[in-house]
């Protein structure tokens, strides 16, 4: 049941978890846009969503999405806004003041992939975007798609990654010449809040099994209490079966065998690279939705691929993962009918397997891959 994976609810597990979690983010969406200035396009009766088209390919597959949005008469009005980094006087990287109003009103959003710089320069926008919104869960399905072949089969999993601290945190510094220390920071409200994200979300989309991944025989203080949180949160919804794994095992266990791993939630580093290794069970990162959920009732929904310069501007993009990100956000916004046409209309279109882009297997351009998915959507009329 693929509508389960691609959405997040807000039914509480216990009383206890309903206060401390969702009064603090219920499920919704935000997003921003790249263009020259702000941009509207408008529905009566819409409800605003912010767009980041982002760089590189970006700005392509965005338009894609909005086209499909289009022509599923899903009642959108989208607002563009740029986002890159600026440094205050202060010294503080930020991101644009515009598009941070656009988010704050709006609370919903799609944003394309941004460029980071490699080791120099300002931080990476998405980790900037994290900590401006405090977008503490990362949402990863990675589900078999029909008729896209790859090794595995069978794959219906959700990886559930802590966004805002860890190893991520950003905090370095140089101790002498030669020796750098990064230091991972785990808090207790952290851990908390994305264990109880996790059982939450297995309950409300019918999943039975949530897995901690840790290294707490390693990192007995900080992966420890990490762990602890899990437990606690278990203890609070018991008919969610609660398992805990080595993140080595995981790994081991995952590419033998992904069917037997239902939720798993995770810090952030781990979750990174775990995500990403289950997003290739399925065929990569080009066919793999994600969401950022985040306090106050903030979201940004992302394809969590590169910018792929060097294929920008030539047509040849594959929107798959945007597009699914955006059916992720319209069950977000309870807008199931336009979702599932969506979807449908997408997952045919691979299944088929007559009009794809290169890196599904076939050799058609994203506008002819957008126009099929289009021409599905109104056959479903």
């Amino acid at each position: 049941n693929r509508r389960r994976a691609w959405s997040c609810g807000s039914r509480s597990c216990s009383g206890k978890m309903a206060a401390g979690l969702w009064r603090r983010a219920v499920c919704r969406v935000l997003g921003a846009v790249k263009s020259p200035g702000p941009v509207s396009r408008r529905l009566s009766d819409a409800r605003t969503v912010t767009l980041i088209p982002g760089d590189g390919i970006g700005p392509e597959i965005s338009e894609a999405v909005v086209k499909i949005f289009e022509v599923a008469e899903v009642p959108i009005s989208w607002e563009e806004r740029t986002v890159t980094a600026i440094q205050a006087p202060s010294g503080k990287w930020i991101i644009p003041p515009e598009a941070k109003e656009s988010m704050d009103a709006n609370k919903i959003g799609l944003k394309g992939p941004l460029k980071t710089p490699i080791a120099a320069g300002h931080p990476s926008m998405n980790l900037l975007l994290r900590k401006t919104f405090d977008l503490y869960a990362n949402v990863r399905p990675c589900i078999s798609i029909e008729g896209f072949k790859t090794p595995y089969s069978g794959v219906d999993l959700v990886t559930i990654r802590e966004n805002t601290e860890g190893e991520y945190s950003g905090i370095e510094h140089v101790i002498v010449e030669g020796v750098v220390q990064s230091i991972k920071l785990i808090t207790e409200n952290a851990s908390r809040r994305i264990a109880e994200f996790a059982f939450e979300y297995a309950r409300n989309n019918q999943r039975s099994t949530v897995t901690a991944v840790h290294k707490a025989n390693i990192m007995r203080m900080s992966d420890g209490l990490f762990l602890r949180k899990c437990r606690e949160a278990a203890e609070n919804c018991k008919d969610i079966k609660f398992t805990e794994m080595y993140l080595d095992t995981v790994c081991l266990n995952m590419v033998q065998d992904p069917t037997q791993f239902d939720v798993l939630v995770m810090p952030n580093l781990y979750g990174d690279i775990l995500s990403d290794l289950c997003a290739g069970l399925i065929g990569g990162l080009g066919v793999t939705p994600s969401g950022n959920i985040g306090a106050n009732g903030v979201a940004i929904f992302e394809s969590v691929h590169g910018t792929a310069p060097d294929i920008a501007g030539l047509d040849l993009a594959n929107p798959t993962a945007l597009l699914l990100s955006a059916v992720m956000m319209l069950r977000h916004m309870e807008l199931h009918k336009p979702a599932k046409k969506i979807e449908i209309a997408c997952f045919e279109t691979i299944k088929h397997g007559k009009v794809l882009t290169k890196d599904l297997g076939g050799d058609s351009k994203c506008s002819e891959f957008t126009a099929e998915i289009c021409r599905r959507v109104r056959d479903q009329d």
